[in-house]
């Protein structure tokens, strides 16, 4: 049914009910042998009880079980090796044995070769609404399905941009390892602002809070990365952006942050790492992230010419038209980025 056949109540209601819900995400990897998980998010641990220790390295059949229907998991694995697009409703076993209706989209994500670089899977468990009919639980479930593509298409499209700039690199390189754990992280960062970016339907406005966003990446690679005596404290004024500049922005930050918690407090117990987000009066932004580490040596320049992260610092700054500088402080270092207009999309 068309979802424009759904009263406005419903739909909104819909709608509401999708932004609030977890969605769990997938990364695979088809190259490796019997195509592994190489990622999962915290989601997916919340909606599977598995951890992602237990995951990772596992195909995704480990959550069928002895009720899941034949035919669905064939249609599964007829998309995967064909690298193609799939949708599909399949009855999957939490870790405690628990089945659930799991709505499930897959798709691939392609290199520069056109050859078949991962599998994303975004997961959805199908609940039991006891106060609605079956018609209208399946009108909302309609709307649930388009959301879900949209967000699979914006997925896809990251990641394939993502794929490619490390595939380049890399093979000028030869550094593959480094370069396929620098990936995972920048994949991982991105399908976390796809699970944000839900609730921005909810306004039909193509808009990303860029000060939400951008907390969640700084607390997200804290808790990677972090240490306990390292101290971690925004300033995030509010602003909104659209997704081409918050993605640009996120990946930005997700660099500079990281390479701050891997270098600035080498041999140091206790530190403080700042990041602050402010209107500037001309209508752009300035991302400032600062640290009292040990700071740069003299004669260092970062990021570093023809390292991967200079390249994708430099690419995804130069697509804002902005600017970043770097200097050392009495203690640490900081970085400044200028970027001259922040645009919301209204459409």
């Amino acid at each position: 049914m068309d979802t424009q056949d759904i009263s406005a109540m419903d739909e909104s209601r819909a709608i509401e009910r999708f932004s609030r819900s977890r969605i769990a995400m997938v990364l695979t990897d088809p190259r490796q042998k019997d195509n592994p998980i190489i990622y999962v998010n915290r989601a997916f641990e919340a909606m599977t009880g598995y951890s992602r220790s237990a995951a990772i390295g596992r195909n995704c059949r480990f959550l069928q079980g002895e009720k899941t229907d034949p035919k669905t998991v064939a249609q599964l694995r007829q998309a995967i090796e064909d690298c193609t697009d799939v949708s599909v409703e399949i009855l999957n076993y939490r870790a405690d044995g628990v089945a659930f209706r799991n709505r499930l989209t897959i798709s691939p994500i392609e290199d520069h070769d056109s050859e078949c670089a991962y599998f994303v899977g975004l997961q959805l468990a199908v609940g039991q609404d006891t106060d609605k009919s079956e018609g209208d639980a399946a009108r909302q479930g309609d709307v649930v399905d388009d959301h879900l593509s949209e967000i699979q298409h914006r997925v896809k499209n990251h990641l394939s941009m993502i794929v490619g700039m490390i595939r380049m690199q890399s093979r000028k390189s030869g550094d593959a390892d480094g370069f396929a754990a620098l990936a995972r992280r920048i994949e991982s960062l991105q399908l976390l602002y796809e699970e944000m970016s839900l609730s921005d339907h909810m306004n039909n406005r193509d808009v990303i809070p860029l000060g939400t966003y951008l907390s969640r990446i700084v607390n997200s690679i804290a808790h990677i990365d972090g240490r306990a005596g390292v101290r971690v404290t925004t300033e995030i004024e509010a602003v909104d952006a659209n997704t081409h500049d918050a993605t640009q922005l996120g990946l930005v930050l997700s660099e500079v942050v990281t390479n701050a918690f891997q270098h600035a407090f080498e041999g140091r117990d206790v530190g403080l790492l700042e990041v602050r987000l402010t209107n500037l009066s001309s209508g752009g932004i300035r991302l400032v992230v600062a640290d009292d580490g040990i700071g740069m040596p003299e004669g260092l320049t970062w990021p570093k010419p023809g390292s991967l992260g200079g390249k994708i610092m430099q690419g995804l700054v130069d697509s804002l038209d902005g600017k970043f500088d770097i200097t050392r402080g009495d203690t640490g270092t900081i970085i400044t980025i200028d970027v001259p207009k922040i645009t919301p999309n209204d459409s």
